[in-house]
């Protein structure tokens, strides 16, 4: 097989044969491996697994901490192997567990040191390898391969990972060959480059060697913090395998997601977009928070799966290229109309219907604050574009940076008030002679759309699709809808919008992340509209959709932290300094700042950061421009001032 694989690198359409379909929801069949008695893969149901944080040597820790990961509901337990003595002490900790009545299969995650990883495969049910540092030693290095020195250095990894193998195979062990975007070795990085295709091959060196091996009981994994390439490093990998017969499970994660909120979102945004598409065999969230907390995140994500199958029919496109590309993000051109479209971030619309009528006390819940002694509007980051207030219109002076969407009746009875923009049916805007001079807003469902409609749209230059879903395949469906515009060259910008009733905050958050960013992660919205049946969520609402915009990286409102989960490498407490350092800096709008407890990422992760801090030693912080140290061993005590220091330096800081 070839070691170059390029993909293209921008293309107007792209073969879309990464999944089974894009409009019926199936789970691609993967092949089964088993791991200690819990088999993952084939019709198995989508596995949970989460990691401890504990110091592997502190077998009574990392023992209580398993206990509660797997009574949370994870099926697998993965624990840090970083050295050869964590190796020896997961037996103890594995005897410990069965004793206790406890048979989850546990994972040994390993990095750079094959003589653990060995050891670890004689002992526990899986290992993971990171074949970006398995048997390289990264060192940003800049050289040309000839093809000889390329195989040599194949050849050189064949040598130190065909011992793993071989006792994988004796004891029945299982592994994950898991790919991060932020430690790809440099022969990688030199012949594809720091992107996903690049990705997919570091896998595929070490899946040739376990092959040519006779070993096939791998899962594989393509994670970054960074969901927009994550989803398409993980779309490349199936398409690679479907193309070369090939059926490995997935392990869906997105690495270093953060805390909070924002964890949560980012995870759903890049697991999520994947799950739609029927990808995805076992998954962890990844949060900076007690491992026992992914949990649940990650049954919610999946559990939604289960009664997929089975929604109604939805058309499937033409033919299996696709007018954008799946594996390249590429905003999908679109007319300007207003402020929505062309080059504009994506518009933001709230849901103001049920209310009947609006007091500027109102709007704080969506960003806008009043000052009645002053008589002026605070507007914050995260406010929005748009009320929806369809039947009623406000009866007091709006900020100027806030339009008004209201039914076809009731803008023709006020269409002269600027800001007020009509809403109507496909059918209403078919048939009705009057409309705004410069925005409307059309409301279409896939089934809505007819020749009529769509040659209306084509000409028609303040035309702005308002797409919604009844369908249980609600986000295909969507994407559906655009592609069929495309396909007929409609340039109308399309809202993303869907209504959720009887959920909890954390299925409306996760459902909206996986609904809305699977779409914006391919460059096809142009707007967001969620509304929240129940009415009495504004705030979590409106906060929600500017996450999820942050997560695509389509509207930064505010700065963003790329933060690893703690585990046993972890070098100091990671919660508590991210608290810290959010604390100062979450005022830095459209920062990046990479907070990482130990070495194994951080430099690479960095690459996706503008500012980095990284556990170098205990007690020991090295501060990143980028992928650059700037300054290393900094006690800990000092460190966030430095890095406040740093961010100053460079011009990046702006007083409260």
């Amino acid at each position: 097989m070839s070691n170059s694989n390029a993909f293209p690198e921008a293309l107007e359409g792209a073969n879309h044969t990464y999944c089974n379909s894009l409009t019926s929801y199936s789970r691609f069949k993967t092949r089964v491996v088993d791991v200690g008695g819990v088999p993952m893969g084939g019709s198995n149901p989508i596995r949970i697994q989460s990691m401890t944080t504990t110091d592997t040597m502190d077998t009574e820790g990392t023992v209580a901490q398993s206990i509660r990961i797997i009574e949370a509901g994870a099926d697998y337990v993965r624990i840090t192997t970083p050295s050869l003595k964590e190796a020896q002490n997961l037996e103890a900790i594995k005897n410990s567990l069965r004793n206790k009545g406890y048979s989850a299969p546990l994972i040994a995650d390993i990095h750079f040191t094959p003589n653990a990883a060995e050891l670890a495969a004689r002992i526990v049910e899986k290992v993971r390898v990171n074949p970006g540092n398995y048997a390289d030693k990264k060192k940003f290095a800049v050289k040309e391969y000839s093809e000889k020195e390329y195989q040599l250095e194949l050849e050189r990894i064949r040598n130190k990972f065909v011992p793993l193998v071989q006792i994988c195979k004796e004891y029945g062990t299982a592994m994950r060959i898991g790919t991060n975007h932020g430690s790809l070795s440099d022969r990688i990085m030199n012949r594809h480059g720091d992107t996903p295709n690049g990705m997919v091959e570091s896998a595929l060196e070490f899946v040739r060697i376990c092959e040519d091996e006779g070993y096939h009981d791998l899962t594989l994994s393509m994670k970054a913090s960074n969901p927009q390439v994550m989803v398409q490093a993980y779309r490349l990998l199936t398409q690679r395998m479907i193309e070369t017969d090939r059926d490995y499970p997935l392990h869906l994660g997105v690495t270093e997601a953060g805390e909070g909120e924002d964890g949560r979102i980012k995870s759903a945004v890049g697991i999520g977009a994947l799950l739609e598409d029927g990808l995805g065999d076992t998954v962890r969230v990844s949060l900076t928070e007690e491992p026992e907390y992914e949990v649940p995140v990650a049954r919610l994500l999946v559990d939604r799966y289960s009664s997929r199958q089975g929604h109604a029919e939805i058309k499937s496109p033409s033919g299996v290229v696709l007018p954008y590309n799946p594996f390249d993000y590429l905003k999908r051109k679109v007319n300007t109309v207003h402020n929505i479209g062309g080059d504009n971030v994506p518009r933001v619309i709230v849901d103001c219907s049920a209310k009947g009528s609006l007091a500027p006390k109102d709007l704080k819940s969506f960003g806008y604050n009043y000052d009645s002694s002053l008589d002026k509007w605070n507007i914050s980051d995260i406010a929005c574009d748009f009320l929806f207030t369809n039947t009623f219109l406000p009866d007091f002076d709006l900020p100027g940076t806030l339009g008004v969407i209201c039914n076809l009746d009731q803008w023709k009875n006020n269409k002269d008030i600027p800001g007020f923009y009509p809403f109507m049916t496909a059918k209403d805007y078919i048939e009705s002679k009057e409309r705004h001079p410069h925005l409307n807003f059309v409301y279409v469902t896939f089934p809505d759309i007819t020749r009529k409609l769509l040659d209306l749209l084509k000409m028609d230059n303040s035309a702005v699709v308002f797409s919604d879903t009844y369908n249980d395949h609600g986000m295909a469906e969507q994407r559906r809808l655009v592609i069929e515009l495309m396909e007929n060259d409609v340039k109308a910008p399309v809202i993303i919008g869907r209504a959720y009733g009887d959920l909890t905050e954390a299925q409306l958050q996760l459902y909206s992340a996986t609904d809305v960013g699977g779409l914006l992660l391919d460059g096809l919205g142009d707007g967001v509209f969620v509304a929240d049946e129940t009415h009495q969520r504004d705030e979590l609402v409106n906060r929600t959709v500017f996450n999820v915009l942050q997560a695509t990286r389509t509207r930064i409102s505010k700065t963003e932290y790329i933060s690893c989960p703690s585990c046993g490498r972890t070098l100091f407490d990671l919660q508590e300094t991210t608290a810290k350092i959010r604390a100062r800096t979450n005022h830095l709008k459209g920062v990046k700042i990479g907070i990482m407890g130990c070495i194994v990422n951080g430099p690479g992760e960095m690459a996706d950061a503008d500012y980095g801090y990284v556990g170098t030693g205990p007690g020991k912080i090295t501060l990143y421009k980028g992928r650059e140290v700037v300054q290393r061993n900094i006690p800990s005590k000092d460190a966030v001032d430095a890095l406040i220091q740093l961010i100053k330096d460079h011009g990046d800081w702006v007083e409260q």
